[in-house]
């Protein structure tokens, strides 16, 4: 579990890392695939007849632990991450943007496009149990556990191929409104889930080691697939099993409007429901178990359990064999395949034109479900606002965002013709005690 730990630190120190896919980008008034990605009835509104998005790449992290002013400091990543009495909460997020063709006929608009995910979660991590495993000061304390939520360690990667269509289904001399749908078509790749609900105890920590005994019993779901099954601990493994075989379908649906004034727009609106869906993974080393977890002690563990086992363990199988082998694990169900659900989000937006050539955007995301549920890939609660000035060729913003995770930051991005290049948190990080850092960057080729 260490090196869980210790891979989840040298992601977040890592400078060109947010949990905003594309900010300021994807609500630009120079419409393309970018704007269908978060509601495919832009498509209707392509600002050429035809596109071809050659790639888009966007890393994220964030977490509400660790800023940037704690590079400097001289104490270990693993002893921030676990300060204070909060629970942990860090992101790692990235989405790669494949080929992709978009195209406007008369009132339609249709889109053909790829994209991969690879994701790593901790949500709600006691902190007193990540210090108990990873503090190698030996202190006399004893800490009482009472947790009733979920404690998930997660990781997810898969890949998605969507088929877009939209049409203006109104339209005068002053406003337009147009509707579109998308449908995704699944690659689940990898998956693992460690989640710990119900957890009430006590850690006693002594000359001997850091030993963890439950007062009641506890639940915990431990599932994995691909080659997340063996680690999942190494980014490297989630790009290796991107895209698995079809299993899952999933589906946006968004509406637009505009109030028109010219050949440009004075306001655009709109609202999308996308991730609509879930997939199954079927790989042969698949398993999802849940148990009833009840550490007492006994003979082979006069103390509980020995949290040091898990040190250098970065297989959830190795998890679940200290765990049986002790005799704490007491099995309910367990399956071989099974269902994860997509981050079904609302997103709604409104693109202002204040006077030529400069705009402003108000965005909103907004999670349908919770992140606690063992089977629900996470997604960040997000609102922004997007001052930006567009020359036609050359365009640039500075989105100011809220992140339920890491709080406020600032970025700064600009498009170059096809080319774009930003960050929704440069800007912050630089001049404040950010929590959170990211870089995207693209290219796609608009004609006609």
């Amino acid at each position: 579990m260490k090196k869980i730990i210790l891979t989840v630190s040298l992601l977040i120190g890592l400078s060109t890392f947010a949990q905003d896919h594309f900010s300021g980008i994807s609500t630009s008034n120079r419409v393309g695939i970018l704007n269908a990605n978060i509601n495919p009835a832009e498509l209707a509104n392509l600002s050429k007849k035809f596109e071809v998005n050659i790639y888009g790449l966007s890393f994220n992290v964030a977490n509400n632990k660790i800023a940037f002013s704690d590079f400097n400091s001289d104490t270990d990543f693993e002893q921030l991450l676990f300060q204070g009495s909060s629970p942990v909460n860090a992101r790692v997020d990235a989405e790669i943007l494949g080929p992709g063709f978009a195209m406007r006929w008369q009132k339609w608009g249709f889109a053909i496009t790829t994209k991969a995910h690879a994701k790593f979660d901790m949500v709600d991590i006691d902190p007193t149990i990540g210090n108990a495993i990873t503090n190698d000061n030996f202190i006399l304390n004893t800490t009482l556990l009472d947790n009733p939520g979920n404690q998930r360690l997660s990781g997810t990667s898969y890949g998605e191929v969507g088929l877009s269509a939209a049409r203006t289904v109104f339209e005068t001399e002053n406003h337009r409104f147009s509707a579109g749908v998308t449908l995704k078509i699944l690659f689940p790749g990898s998956y693992s889930n460690f989640g710990l609900s119900n957890l009430n105890g006590t850690v006693n920590e002594n000359a001997s080691g850091a030993y963890l005994t439950t007062n009641s019993p506890a639940t915990l779901n431990i599932a994995y697939s691909g080659n997340l099954a063996e680690s999942f601990t190494n980014f490297d493994d989630y790009s290796k099993s991107i895209f698995g075989g079809l299993n899952g379908f999933a589906g946006d649906i968004g509406f637009n409007y505009q109030w028109k004034k010219g050949k440009d727009y004075k306001l655009n609106a709109g609202l999308a429901i996308r991730n609509i869906g879930s997939m199954t993974f079927k790989e042969d080393n698949n398993s999802s178990t849940n148990y009833v977890l009840d550490i007492q002690p006994n003979t082979q563990n006069p103390q509980g359990l020995d949290l040091s086992s898990f040190e250098n363990v970065d297989s959830l199988r190795d998890v679940e064999q200290i765990l049986t082998d002790n005799g704490y694990l007491t099995q309910t169900s367990g399956q071989t395949d099974f269902k994860v659900k997509l981050p079904t989000v609302l997103s709604t937006y409104a693109d202002f034109k204040l006077v030529p050539k400069v705009y402003i955007t108000a965005y909103l995301q907004q999670k349908i479900n919770e992140d606690s549920s063992n089977s629900q890939i996470t997604v960040p609660n997000i609102f922004s606002i997007t001052p930006r000035v567009n020359l036609g060729f050359f365009e640039t913003y500075v989105p100011v965002t809220f992140n339920e995770i890491s709080g406020t930051n600032v970025g700064f991005g600009f498009r170059l013709g096809g080319f774009y290049l930003g960050t929704s948190s440069l800007v912050s990080a630089l001049i404040s005690d950010s929590k959170q850092g990211d870089i995207y960057t693209g290219f796609r080729w608009a004609f006609l």
